[in-house]
C-alpha cells in the first residue's frame, strides 16, 4: 500500500488527536511533528514520533505529502496557512467563520503559485456542518436553516480566552437554548437572534495580580467570538480547571425546516454527540488530508473547502467497494 506521508504542525489537543487518528488509518505514515517548543523536550502520545522545530519544516519539502495544521484560529492559522501552503499540501481547521473568505484567498494564492492543494476550514463546524447546511438547502430551497452548538467545549473560543493578557488557563462552553431548539424541531420556523439561540459560559484561571474585571470585559466584547452572545465569565482555581473541566465534549445540530411539493412540511436534521471534540476534529482532518493528497495527484491546486471535495476522496476504499458496501 502506498503511504501518504504526513507532518503535524502544532502539538496541543488537536495535534495529539491527529496523531491518534493516524494510528487508525493504515494508508498514512507520520513523518514528524513540528513545534515551536524545544523538540528535545517533547514526547508524543504514541512515544515513537520524532519532533522537529517548526523553522526546519522547509527542509522537508518533497519528504512530506500533506501537512496537517493544528494551531489556533485566533493567531496561528492565519499566518501558518499561507506559509505552509507555499511548501506543502495542507489541511487546517480555521474556524473564524466571518474571515474564511479572506483566509481562503490568502491560502489560495500561495498554494496555486506553488502547485499545492490546501483544504481549509474543515472539522465539524466549519466542515461537516457546513456541508450538511449546503445539502439541506439544495434539497429544500424553500425553508430556513438553524445551527445549534453544544453543550460543549469550543477549542477556538477557549484558545482565544487563553491568549488574553493575564489569563493562565481557561475553557469555554457553548450552550444551546433548549426553548429555541424545541421551537425549531416543532416546525415553527422562528426568527431567532444570536443571543436567543446560544449562550457562552467561560471558566478562567487568572494570573496572580491580574485585573479580573478587565479580563471579563475583554472576553465579553471580543469580536467574532463573544460580542454577539450572552456571555458569563467565572474565575476559578487551576485545580478546579484540571479536575472539573479536563474533558472536551461537544456536539450540536444542523436543522433545515422547509416545504416541498404541495406545501408538505419537511425537516432535515444532522447531529453530533462528541465525547472528545479535538479527537473528532482530528479524525475529520485526517480524512481531508487524504482528499488533499488525491486532488493534488490529479493536478488540482489552490485552496479548497468541503464544498469542493467529492465524498469519495475522503475514503481509503475504492469506488467499487463504496458502491458495493455503502450505496
Amino acid at each position: 500500500m502506498e503511504k501518504i506521508r504526513v507532518g503535524i504542525v502544532g502539538y496541543g489537543n488537536l495535534g495529539k488527536g491527529v496523531e491518534l487518528a493516524l494510528q487508525q488509518s493504515p494508508d498514512f505514515e507520520l513523518t514528524g511533528i513540528f513545534t515551536r517548543r524545544a523538540p528535545e523536550t517533547m514526547q508524543s502520545v504514541t512515544g515513537n514520533v520524532p519532533f522537529f522545530h517548526i523553522d526546519t519544516a522547509k527542509d522537508y519539502v518533497g519528504k512530506i505529502d500533506v501537512m496537517i495544521l493544528c494551531g489556533g484560529s485566533a493567531t496561528d492559522i492565519p499566518e501558518q496557512g499561507p506559509h505552509f501552503a507555499a511548501m506543502f499540501n495542507t489541511v487546517d481547521s480555521y474556524d473564524t467563520h466571518a474571515k474564511i473568505p479572506e483566509y481562503h484567498a490568502s491560502v489560495d494564492e500561495k498554494a496555486r503559485q506553488n502547485g499545492n492543494t490546501s483544504v481549509i476550514s474543515t472539522g465539524w463546524d466549519p466542515g461537516l456542518f457546513s456541508l450538511n447546511r449546503m445539502i439541506a438547502e439544495a434539497i429544500l430551497p424553500v425553508g430556513k436553516e438553524y445551527t445549534f452548538w453544544g453543550k460543549g467545549v469550543s477549542q477556538g473560543h477557549s484558545d482565544a480566552i487563553r491568549r488574553i493578557e493575564g489569563v493562565k488557563g481557561g475553557v469555554q462552553y457553548t450552550i444551546p437554548m433548549e426553548s429555541a431548539l424545541e421551537r425549531v424541531r416543532a416546525g415553527e420556523d422562528p426568527e431567532l437572534s444570536t443571543r436567543e439561540k446560544h449562550m457562552r459560559e467561560c471558566f478562567v484561571v487568572a494570573e496572580d495580580g491580574a485585573d479580573k474585571d478587565k479580563i471579563a470585559e475583554t472576553i465579553k466584547t471580543m469580536p467574532n467570538y463573544f460580542d454577539e452572545y450572552e456571555t458569563v465569565v467565572h474565575f476559578i482555581s487551576e485545580d478546579e480547571l484540571k479536575t472539573e473541566h479536563a474533558r472536551m465534549p461537544h456536539g450540536g445540530f444542523v436543522i433545515r425546516s422547509g416545504k416541498s411539493g404541495r406545501d408538505s412540511k419537511q425537516i432535515i436534521e444532522f447531529s453530533l454527540k462528541l465525547q472528545s471534540n479535538p479527537e473528532f476534529t482530528a479524525s475529520v482532518l485526517v480524512a481531508y488530508a487524504r482528499a488533499a493528497y488525491r486532488l493534488n495527484k490529479e493536478g488540482q491546486s489552490g485552496a479548497k473547502t468541503v464544498f469542493d471535495v467529492a465524498p469519495a476522496y475522503l475514503s481509503p476504499k475504492s469506488t467499487a467497494q463504496l458502491m458495493k458496501e455503502l450505496l
